[in-house]
């Protein structure tokens, strides 16, 4: 018996650190997108002289939309880093900036009314899952104790 939890203890620690190996890789290949965003963002800003407004400020805006779900992201990432587990708050708020950008980036096409519909409900539905995501965290139990 002994041997057999010590062999467990040591793949644990492997998969544990092999873990964190490659989610420091991940880190700063977030970041590294994080910051290209960045500049892309920047360098549509030429657009405003060259396009009408309106197509280069929804340019801009999907460009900064798409920066914000990265950071959501590597907030993600950072959590399981510092904490061990991932919180479902951010992968929440992740897919509510991403599916912002998708809309953003159709504001002015013509859309169907049941298009809208299930955006409006998959929206509807994440914030209220993310609600109850904060209402019923394991942090909020271990307060209560």
């Amino acid at each position: 018996m002994w041997k057999e939890d010590l062999i467990d203890l040591n793949v644990s620690r492997f998969f544990e650190i092999s873990a964190r190996a490659i989610l420091s890789l991940l880190i700063v290949a977030i970041l590294m997108a994080i910051l290209a965003g960045i500049g892309c963002t920047f360098y549509d800003l030429r657009l405003i002289l060259r396009n009408d407004f309106q197509s280069a400020f929804k340019t801009i805006m999907v460009d900064m939309l798409t920066v914000l779900a990265m950071v959501e992201v590597l907030r993600t990432a950072l959590a399981y880093f510092t904490e061990g587990r991932v919180k479902v708050t951010y992968i929440i708020d992740t897919v509510i900036v991403t599916i912002l950008t998708e809309v953003m980036a159709f504001w002015y096409k013509e859309m169907e009314w049941q298009e809208v519909a299930m955006i409006i409900l998959l929206v509807l539905s994440l914030a209220c899952i993310r609600i109850i995501a904060v209402r019923f965290s394991p942090r909020r139990y271990r307060e209560d104790l």
